[in-house]
Protein backbone atom coordinates (compact mmCIF):
# COMPACT_ATOMS: atom_id res chain seq x y z
CA UNK A 1 0.00 0.00 0.00
CA UNK A 2 3.02 2.45 0.30
CA UNK A 3 4.34 1.97 -2.62
CA UNK A 4 1.07 2.97 -4.41
CA UNK A 5 0.84 5.70 -1.89
CA UNK A 6 3.87 6.69 -3.32
CA UNK A 7 3.16 6.30 -6.69
CA UNK A 8 0.12 8.11 -6.69
CA UNK A 9 1.73 10.91 -4.91
CA UNK A 10 4.30 11.36 -7.65
CA UNK A 11 1.85 11.77 -10.25
CA UNK A 12 -0.57 14.05 -8.63
CA UNK A 13 0.36 17.42 -9.67
CA UNK A 14 2.08 19.95 -7.55
CA UNK A 15 -0.16 22.25 -4.90
CA UNK A 16 -1.84 25.13 -6.21
CA UNK A 17 -1.35 23.81 -9.92
CA UNK A 18 -3.97 22.60 -12.50
CA UNK A 19 -3.58 18.91 -13.77
CA UNK A 20 -1.89 19.14 -17.34
CA UNK A 21 -4.83 18.53 -19.73
CA UNK A 22 -4.77 15.50 -22.35
CA UNK A 23 -2.94 16.36 -25.79
CA UNK A 24 -5.49 17.49 -28.12
CA UNK A 25 -5.99 16.22 -31.47
CA UNK A 26 -4.68 19.19 -33.12
CA UNK A 27 -1.22 19.09 -31.67
CA UNK A 28 -1.18 15.17 -32.16
CA UNK A 29 0.31 15.99 -35.99
CA UNK A 30 3.43 13.90 -36.96
CA UNK A 31 6.68 15.42 -36.46
CA UNK A 32 9.84 14.28 -37.77
CA UNK A 33 10.72 12.67 -41.25
CA UNK A 34 7.62 9.43 -41.81
CA UNK A 35 8.34 9.70 -45.57
CA UNK A 36 11.77 8.53 -47.17
CA UNK A 37 14.04 8.33 -50.62
CA UNK A 38 12.94 4.93 -52.58
CA UNK A 39 11.04 3.37 -50.19
CA UNK A 40 9.90 -0.68 -49.75
CA UNK A 41 6.36 0.34 -48.44
CA UNK A 42 4.77 2.96 -48.48
CA UNK A 43 1.47 4.22 -45.83
CA UNK A 44 -0.88 7.21 -46.57
CA UNK A 45 -3.83 8.05 -45.06
CA UNK A 46 -4.09 5.12 -43.51
CA UNK A 47 -7.27 4.61 -41.10
CA UNK A 48 -8.07 1.19 -38.92
CA UNK A 49 -11.57 0.54 -37.46
CA UNK A 50 -12.93 -2.30 -35.57
CA UNK A 51 -16.56 -1.32 -35.75
CA UNK A 52 -16.61 1.90 -34.74
CA UNK A 53 -13.84 2.24 -32.79
CA UNK A 54 -11.35 4.42 -34.98
CA UNK A 55 -8.11 2.32 -33.68
CA UNK A 56 -5.48 4.27 -36.42
CA UNK A 57 -5.95 7.77 -37.72
CA UNK A 58 -4.52 9.12 -40.45
CA UNK A 59 -1.02 7.47 -40.48
CA UNK A 60 1.13 8.74 -43.28
CA UNK A 61 4.44 6.42 -43.08
CA UNK A 62 7.39 4.90 -45.18
CA UNK A 63 9.26 1.94 -44.77
CA UNK A 64 12.59 2.06 -46.00
CA UNK A 65 14.76 -0.49 -48.04
CA UNK A 66 17.22 -2.35 -45.97
CA UNK A 67 16.21 -0.85 -42.68
CA UNK A 68 14.82 -1.49 -39.56
CA UNK A 69 11.97 0.64 -38.27
CA UNK A 70 10.98 0.33 -34.68
CA UNK A 71 7.40 1.09 -33.67
CA UNK A 72 7.25 2.50 -29.89
CA UNK A 73 4.50 3.45 -27.96
CA UNK A 74 2.49 2.63 -24.54
CA UNK A 75 0.28 -0.59 -24.71
CA UNK A 76 -3.63 0.12 -26.45
CA UNK A 77 -1.61 2.88 -28.94
CA UNK A 78 -2.52 1.00 -31.89
CA UNK A 79 0.99 0.05 -33.02
CA UNK A 80 0.37 -3.67 -33.64
CA UNK A 81 -2.61 -2.62 -34.76
CA UNK A 82 -0.73 -1.11 -37.74
CA UNK A 83 1.60 -3.40 -38.52
CA UNK A 84 -1.00 -6.07 -39.24
CA UNK A 85 -2.08 -3.72 -41.57
CA UNK A 86 1.07 -4.07 -44.01
CA UNK A 87 0.44 -7.70 -44.51
CA UNK A 88 -3.40 -7.92 -44.24
CA UNK A 89 -3.10 -9.49 -41.03
CA UNK A 90 -6.29 -7.53 -40.09
CA UNK A 91 -8.40 -9.20 -42.68
CA UNK A 92 -8.79 -11.84 -40.39
CA UNK A 93 -10.47 -10.02 -37.80
CA UNK A 94 -14.51 -9.69 -38.31
CA UNK A 95 -15.69 -5.50 -38.02
CA UNK A 96 -11.97 -4.65 -38.99
CA UNK A 97 -12.02 -2.10 -41.27
CA UNK A 98 -8.93 -0.66 -43.41
CA UNK A 99 -8.63 2.41 -45.93
CA UNK A 100 -6.10 4.52 -47.11
CA UNK A 101 -3.54 3.13 -49.60
CA UNK A 102 -0.35 0.99 -48.44
CA UNK A 103 1.86 -0.04 -51.46
CA UNK A 104 4.71 -2.71 -52.08
CA UNK A 105 7.10 -1.72 -54.74
CA UNK A 106 4.59 0.59 -55.85
CA UNK A 107 1.19 -1.47 -56.05
CA UNK A 108 -1.25 -1.00 -53.50
CA UNK A 109 -1.74 -4.19 -51.17
CA UNK A 110 -5.32 -3.40 -50.91
CA UNK A 111 -6.50 -3.83 -54.59
CA UNK A 112 -8.91 -6.06 -54.91
CA UNK A 113 -6.72 -8.06 -57.15
CA UNK A 114 -4.73 -8.98 -54.75
CA UNK A 115 -3.63 -12.61 -53.74
CA UNK A 116 -3.15 -12.06 -50.09
CA UNK A 117 -1.34 -15.75 -50.12
CA UNK A 118 1.51 -14.71 -52.07
CA UNK A 119 1.50 -10.85 -50.53
CA UNK A 120 1.72 -12.92 -47.07
CA UNK A 121 5.05 -14.29 -48.06
CA UNK A 122 6.36 -11.17 -49.49
CA UNK A 123 5.94 -9.51 -46.27
CA UNK A 124 6.53 -11.64 -43.89
CA UNK A 125 5.38 -11.71 -40.15
CA UNK A 126 6.79 -13.26 -36.69
CA UNK A 127 4.68 -13.11 -33.65
CA UNK A 128 4.86 -12.36 -30.45
CA UNK A 129 4.97 -16.02 -28.81
CA UNK A 130 7.86 -18.45 -31.21
CA UNK A 131 4.60 -20.79 -33.16
CA UNK A 132 6.51 -23.15 -34.68
CA UNK A 133 4.52 -25.89 -36.38
CA UNK A 134 3.68 -29.21 -35.06
CA UNK A 135 5.86 -30.66 -37.98
CA UNK A 136 9.66 -31.73 -37.71
CA UNK A 137 12.33 -29.14 -37.79
CA UNK A 138 13.07 -29.68 -41.69
CA UNK A 139 9.25 -29.26 -42.21
CA UNK A 140 8.97 -26.36 -40.66
CA UNK A 141 11.09 -24.51 -42.85
CA UNK A 142 10.52 -26.76 -46.21
CA UNK A 143 6.25 -25.97 -45.86
CA UNK A 144 6.27 -22.39 -47.26
CA UNK A 145 8.68 -22.90 -50.32
CA UNK A 146 6.55 -26.33 -51.18
CA UNK A 147 3.35 -24.54 -51.40
CA UNK A 148 4.52 -21.64 -53.04
CA UNK A 149 6.54 -23.69 -55.42
CA UNK A 150 9.76 -22.50 -54.50
CA UNK A 151 11.93 -25.58 -54.96
CA UNK A 152 11.76 -28.21 -58.26
CA UNK A 153 12.97 -30.68 -56.43
CA UNK A 154 14.34 -32.11 -53.19
CA UNK A 155 18.19 -31.05 -53.64
CA UNK A 156 16.65 -27.52 -54.30
CA UNK A 157 14.08 -27.72 -50.96
CA UNK A 158 17.70 -28.70 -48.67
CA UNK A 159 19.28 -26.38 -49.97
CA UNK A 160 16.31 -23.71 -49.18
CA UNK A 161 16.15 -25.47 -45.35
CA UNK A 162 19.81 -25.15 -44.96
CA UNK A 163 20.61 -21.56 -46.04
CA UNK A 164 17.51 -20.32 -44.40
CA UNK A 165 18.24 -21.48 -41.28
CA UNK A 166 21.56 -20.82 -41.70
CA UNK A 167 20.48 -16.55 -42.04
CA UNK A 168 18.37 -17.96 -39.22
CA UNK A 169 21.77 -18.78 -37.00
CA UNK A 170 20.27 -21.93 -36.22
CA UNK A 171 21.94 -24.44 -38.80
CA UNK A 172 24.60 -26.07 -36.21
CA UNK A 173 22.34 -26.29 -33.03
CA UNK A 174 19.57 -28.18 -35.13
CA UNK A 175 21.40 -30.09 -38.25
CA UNK A 176 21.65 -33.61 -36.91
CA UNK A 177 18.08 -33.47 -35.98
CA UNK A 178 16.23 -32.24 -38.66
CA UNK A 179 13.84 -34.72 -38.22
CA UNK A 180 12.48 -34.39 -34.72
CA UNK A 181 9.94 -31.95 -33.83
CA UNK A 182 10.19 -28.14 -33.80
CA UNK A 183 8.35 -27.63 -30.63
CA UNK A 184 10.61 -29.37 -28.72
CA UNK A 185 13.35 -26.60 -29.34
CA UNK A 186 13.72 -24.08 -26.22
CA UNK A 187 11.90 -21.03 -27.13
CA UNK A 188 15.13 -18.87 -28.43
CA UNK A 189 15.47 -21.54 -31.01
CA UNK A 190 12.05 -21.44 -31.67
CA UNK A 191 11.86 -17.77 -32.73
CA UNK A 192 14.29 -18.46 -34.56
CA UNK A 193 12.74 -21.31 -36.26
CA UNK A 194 10.36 -19.24 -37.11
CA UNK A 195 12.12 -16.43 -38.39
CA UNK A 196 13.80 -19.20 -40.84
CA UNK A 197 10.13 -19.97 -41.91
CA UNK A 198 9.73 -16.52 -42.88
CA UNK A 199 12.87 -16.19 -44.89
CA UNK A 200 12.92 -19.43 -46.95
CA UNK A 201 9.87 -18.01 -48.85
CA UNK A 202 12.09 -15.00 -50.05
CA UNK A 203 10.38 -11.77 -48.03
CA UNK A 204 11.38 -8.00 -49.28
CA UNK A 205 9.64 -7.02 -45.95
CA UNK A 206 9.80 -8.82 -42.24
CA UNK A 207 7.58 -7.61 -39.68
CA UNK A 208 8.01 -8.13 -35.91
CA UNK A 209 5.28 -8.08 -33.53
CA UNK A 210 7.51 -7.56 -29.93
CA UNK A 211 9.52 -10.92 -31.25
CA UNK A 212 11.25 -11.15 -27.63
CA UNK A 213 8.73 -10.57 -25.20
CA UNK A 214 8.68 -13.78 -24.42
CA UNK A 215 12.66 -14.85 -24.24
CA UNK A 216 15.20 -14.70 -21.68
CA UNK A 217 18.06 -11.76 -21.88
CA UNK A 218 20.42 -14.35 -23.49
CA UNK A 219 17.96 -15.36 -26.34
CA UNK A 220 16.70 -11.90 -26.51
CA UNK A 221 20.55 -10.77 -27.53
CA UNK A 222 20.42 -13.58 -29.92
CA UNK A 223 17.72 -12.54 -31.98
CA UNK A 224 19.13 -8.77 -31.91
CA UNK A 225 22.10 -9.66 -33.03
CA UNK A 226 20.20 -12.09 -35.98
CA UNK A 227 18.03 -8.76 -36.55
CA UNK A 228 20.95 -6.43 -37.48
CA UNK A 229 22.51 -9.20 -39.56
CA UNK A 230 19.42 -9.69 -41.77
CA UNK A 231 18.94 -5.90 -42.03
CA UNK A 232 21.64 -6.35 -45.39
CA UNK A 233 18.91 -8.77 -47.05
CA UNK A 234 15.34 -7.38 -45.97
CA UNK A 235 13.53 -4.75 -44.90
CA UNK A 236 12.14 -5.01 -40.74
CA UNK A 237 9.45 -3.40 -39.31
CA UNK A 238 9.76 -4.68 -35.36
CA UNK A 239 7.02 -3.78 -32.62
CA UNK A 240 8.32 -3.34 -29.04
CA UNK A 241 7.75 -2.23 -25.85
CA UNK A 242 11.70 -1.90 -24.19
CA UNK A 243 12.99 1.15 -25.46
CA UNK A 244 16.29 -0.02 -24.88
CA UNK A 245 15.61 -2.67 -27.87
CA UNK A 246 14.96 -0.04 -30.02
CA UNK A 247 17.79 1.67 -29.96
CA UNK A 248 20.20 -1.70 -30.15
CA UNK A 249 18.16 -3.08 -33.33
CA UNK A 250 17.03 0.21 -35.53
CA UNK A 251 17.58 2.72 -37.66
CA UNK A 252 14.26 4.79 -37.44
CA UNK A 253 11.99 4.90 -34.73
CA UNK A 254 8.08 5.62 -35.25
CA UNK A 255 6.44 6.58 -31.35
CA UNK A 256 2.51 6.09 -31.32
CA UNK A 257 -0.23 7.74 -29.24
CA UNK A 258 -3.54 6.93 -29.20
CA UNK A 259 -4.02 5.91 -32.65
CA UNK A 260 -1.99 8.89 -34.04
CA UNK A 261 1.81 8.77 -35.48
CA UNK A 262 3.44 11.30 -33.11
CA UNK A 263 6.96 11.47 -34.15
CA UNK A 264 9.05 9.47 -37.06
CA UNK A 265 13.15 10.33 -37.18
CA UNK A 266 16.55 8.54 -36.89
CA UNK A 267 16.51 6.43 -33.87
CA UNK A 268 19.21 8.51 -31.83
CA UNK A 269 17.44 11.56 -32.47
CA UNK A 270 14.34 10.08 -31.18
CA UNK A 271 16.00 8.87 -27.77
CA UNK A 272 18.04 11.97 -27.09
CA UNK A 273 15.88 15.15 -28.40
CA UNK A 274 13.02 13.92 -29.84
CA UNK A 275 11.06 17.14 -30.58
CA UNK A 276 7.18 16.20 -29.44
CA UNK A 277 6.17 16.51 -26.22
CA UNK A 278 4.32 13.55 -26.14
CA UNK A 279 7.54 11.81 -27.29
CA UNK A 280 9.47 13.25 -24.74
CA UNK A 281 7.17 12.25 -22.17
CA UNK A 282 6.99 8.50 -23.23
CA UNK A 283 10.66 8.06 -23.45
CA UNK A 284 11.71 9.83 -20.04
CA UNK A 285 9.13 7.58 -18.43
CA UNK A 286 6.49 10.07 -17.29
CA UNK A 287 3.50 7.85 -18.73
CA UNK A 288 3.59 4.40 -20.42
Amino acid sequence: MEKIDRQHARQAPASGSKPKALVSRKDRKTVGKPLVENPRMTCRNVNVYYGDKHAIQNVSIDIGRNEVIAMIGPSGCGKSTFIRCLNRMNDTIDGCRVTGEITLDGVDIYDKNIDVVPLRAQVGMVFQKPNPFPKSIYDNIAYGPRIHGLARNKTELDEVVETSLRKAGLWDEVKDRMDQPGTGLSGGQQQRLCIARTIAVGPEVILMDEPCSALDPIATATIEDLINELREQFSIAIVTHAMSQAARVSQRTAYFHLGDLIEVGPTERIFTNPRHQLTQDYITGRFG
